[in-house]
């Protein structure tokens, strides 16, 4: 396989323009994400919500499986004390999202240079990115509403377009409603430089999530998911300026519009949320899933589908080259249509 070489893989050194989300809370731990930069891509390890012993095993299993670049990934809100500790890892991407409007994203970005990281941020509209980058990001993630866990309300499509055009020559990776190849091609079309994908990669045998939620996630079609702020009323956790997608369930709709008797009964739904997990209940289920479930259907290593995603791109973008008469080609080039 030839790969996919863009300004994404070069800054980093590696084959292919695919990375894993740094799904927080020990879900994207150094088996996926070792699994995922050995294939090639770029494996991210999610650190938020760990004790730094934790980071620091994740990290060291991380690199038992691969040589080759990993990212280690943090939600600045509420993770600030453990920037330090994973930055004393040396990982090769410090990938954050989510800051609140009072932290310092320049002073935080410049620690991560002085310790030789390439600096990867999240953010969910052209204003952050803007921001972003004035702040030193060497990367920016465009992540669209159709994505799984904490979402912004722009759809993917537009939003990556706008932040390519605003930030460019920065390297800009899609994220939001993409799991195969097709993804890729459209978001190299798009002019992003790769993509991030963290639904897809819940379904891999490596992530760190048990039969039952990989079960549910293949019987969640896309109009299955819903947008909400439950999930984080029982998790009692603020996100800053984010909804969350997930499931929608008869969890979901037993509580939506309820939020503050929620907060006030997160004991008792806690209990019932266990107990239809042990009876392998998915319609009182807790999870953060995004559009692209409906694009899943199996559960695979995470290298093949690296390997697979690649592969299917390269035939999408092969494709559409033969269906273009040279003419119509040059009269696009001519009006400026290259799409960077």
């Amino acid at each position: 396989m030839s790969g996919i070489r863009t300004p994404f893989t070069e800054l980093l050194g590696i084959d292919h323009p695919v990375a894993s989300a740094g799904m927080a809370g020990g879900a994207a731990g150094g088996e996926l994400a070792g699994a995922v930069s050995e294939a090639g891509g770029l494996g991210i390890i999610g650190a938020s919500l760990l004790e730094p012993k934790r980071v620091e095993a994740e990290v060291r299993r991380a690199r038992e499986l691969t040589t080759k670049p990993i990212g280690v990934n943090l939600l600045l809100f509420g993770n600030e004390a453990l920037v330090d500790p994973v930055l004393e890892l040396e990982p090769t991407v410090f990938s954050t999202a989510w800051p609140r409007d009072d932290q310092d994203l320049a002073a935080i970005f410049a620690r991560a240079h002085e310790r030789g990281a390439k600096v990867m941020h999240m953010v969910t509209t052209l204003r952050d990115a803007v921001a972003a980058v004035e702040a030193g990001a060497d990367v920016v993630v465009a992540q669209g509403t159709e994505g799984g866990g904490h979402v912004g309300e722009i759809g993917t499509t537009v939003l990556v377009r706008q932040v390519v055009k605003a930030v460019a020559p920065v390297p800009v990776l899609a994220a939001g409603g993409i799991a195969d190849g097709a993804g890729l091609a459209a978001a190299l079309a798009l002019g992003a430089d790769g993509i991030l994908m963290g639904t897809r990669f819940i379904a891999t045998h490596e992530a760190a999530f048990d039969h039952f939620d990989k079960e549910g996630l293949l019987a969640t079609g896309s109009e299955d998911t819903i947008v909400t702020s439950v999930h984080d009323t029982f998790s009692g956790r603020d996100w800053p300026g984010a909804w969350s997608r997930g499931p929608r369930n008869r969890f979901v709709e037993e509580w939506l519009g309820r939020e503050p008797e929620l907060r006030r009964r997160r004991a008792e739904a806690r209990e019932r949320l266990l107990a239809a997990r042990e009876r392998g209940d998915h319609d009182y289920w807790l999870m953060w899933l995004g559009q692209s479930a409906g694009l899943v259907d199996d559960v695979r290593s995470a290298g093949d589908v690296v390997q697979e995603i690649v592969i299917e791109a390269e035939s999408v973008v092969r494709g559409l080259s033969r269906t273009l008469e040279p003419s119509a080609t040059m009269d696009a080039a001519s009006r400026g249509g290259a799409a960077r």
